[in-house]
This record gives structure tokens, sequence and C-alpha cells, in this order.
């Protein structure tokens, strides 16, 4: 078995509870390895390998917050993943320092007898005719270059070919039930328990928008842009890429969906947190 660790980029306190982790697992019998930026912050840079590297383990432990997951994810493509939370909320990464060791070597041993307990989570992609994005476990944005009094775009969305809203607004956001907690939240789109097989359609700050809307997980949502020179399109807030405008883009699933492994976070209590 290999395994993959991968530290919040600036934590010691990260970076020390990875170096047990590796530890702990070279015990059990595994091979594992460190992201280099990790490698590094241990003085031990022979032992650091790309975090695309991911791609090819059996099993990846991200070591921080949800941001730290979420950056393994976008590189795990379907190595299930172990979430250690270092104080943050806490929705994708459910298990506590303390608890770290028990959680990775339950995998490690599961893996070796061929029971690993492994919950996907779908993941979105924007996609034209000539471009698909990278994929998104929290929210994709369709969006001019900036917002605002005197910004925005003229929009029209359909739902697997249905119009369902238009006008003109700040920007079109389709979030997964992961994803609603975040970008989603912030502009007033529902909360959506991970157990929901669906995705949010919502429209940002519209002049006369409708609703946000809970529509199948295997929904087409078309987002048509004009009024504007450019369309910006973000992939969970940081993979940004510029489109000529009038453009349409295409949002739905995409394969593979986030893998996640070991103790599932509480959902409820993690929105405690958000108060």
């Amino acid at each position: 078995m290999e395994v993959g660790i991968v530290a919040r980029k600036g934590s010691e306190r990260a970076v020390a509870v990875a170096n047990e982790l590796r530890d702990a697992v070279v015990g059990a019998g595994a091979s594992v390895w460190l992201d280099a930026e990790t490698a590094d912050a241990l003085d031990d840079p022979e032992a650091g390998r790309a975090v695309a590297a991911l791609a090819d383990c059996d099993l990846a432990v991200a070591v921080g917050g949800d941001g730290t997951f979420l950056f393994v994810a976008r590189n795990a493509e379907g190595t299930p993943i172990v979430g250690v939370n270092l104080g943050e909320v806490g929705f994708l990464n459910a298990v506590p320092p303390e608890a770290a060791e028990e959680a990775v070597l339950s995998e490690v041993a599961a893996f070796d007898r061929g029971e690993m307990d492994v919950r996907e989570a779908p993941r979105l992609a924007a996609r034209t005719d000539s471009w698909t994005s990278v994929p998104a476990a929290n929210e994709i944005v369709i969006q001019s270059g900036r917002r605002g009094p005197g910004a925005g775009i003229d929009y029209e969305v359909r739902v697997d070919g249905s119009r369902y809203a238009g006008g003109h607004a700040d920007g079109v956001l389709v979030a997964t039930p992961t994803g609603s907690t975040a970008y989603n939240l912030s502009e007033g789109g529902p909360l959506v328990h991970p157990g929901v097989s669906g995705l949010v359609v919502n429209e940002m700050v519209a002049e006369e928008g409708m609703p946000p809307l809970v529509v199948d997980a295997d929904a087409t949502v078309t987002v048509t842009v004009e009024g504007v020179e450019e369309a910006v399109v973000a992939s969970d807030g940081r993979n940004v890429t510029t489109l000529t405008a009038p453009t349409e883009v295409t949002v739905d699933r995409t394969t593979p969906p986030m893998r996640i492994a070991g103790p599932q976070s509480d959902f409820f209590e993690a929105l405690g947190k958000l108060s």
C-alpha cells in the first residue's frame, strides 16, 4: 500500500502531525511519502514528491482545514482521502489530530483486508465546445471580470434544456452539496445535507432573479453569457479561466467523484461552528 501525506502550507502543527503519521504508517509496513513542501518543512526534501503523485496512491491524507482537503482532492483524482482537522469547521476533515494515527492506521489495515469504506461526493466541471475546467468539489462560478455597480453579466440559465432564469446579475453559481456551505451560503443559497443527491443553482445579486434552486445531481445546467466582452469561470475559487463572450457554459457532474475515507464528519456539529 502507498500513502501520500500533505500538510497545510505554513502550519508547523500540520507538518508535525504529518511527520507523526509518516512514522506510524511506516511502522505499519506501508509505503509513505510527503508532498514536496511538507518534506522541505521537515528538512527532508528527498522524501518529497509532486502532489500530482497522489493520483497513483492507495490513500491520501490531508492535514489542515477544508482548504487543504480540497487542494488534495484536486490532485488525488479518485484516490480516497482521509482528512485531519486542525481546528477549522471540518465539513470534510472529520478526524481530530489526537485521533489521526488511529484513523489512518485503521484505513491501512482495511486496505490490507480489501475492506476500505469509501464515500463518494460529486464534483462538477464547466465546459464549452473547446474547453473543460478543472473539476470542482464545491462550486463553479460564472461571472464577469468584476462585480458591483455597473458590472455583472446578462445571462440565461437553462436546466436540462428548460429555461429557469435570466436577466442581469453579478454571476451564476452552481454548487454541490459539499459546496452549499461555502460560497453558495455567502450568496444566500440553501444548505444541502451531504446525503442529498442534488446541485444548487444560485444567481448572484440578480436584479430580478429567481430563488436558488436545487436540481437533480445529474442535471445539466447551461449558462449563456452576454453583455460583456469576457466571461470568467472559476472552479472552487482558485482555477480561473477567461472566455470570450458571448459564450455558453455547460456545468454538470464529472468523473471521478471525490472519494472520502475514514470517519464521517457530523454535518450538524460542523454547522454549529459557522455561527
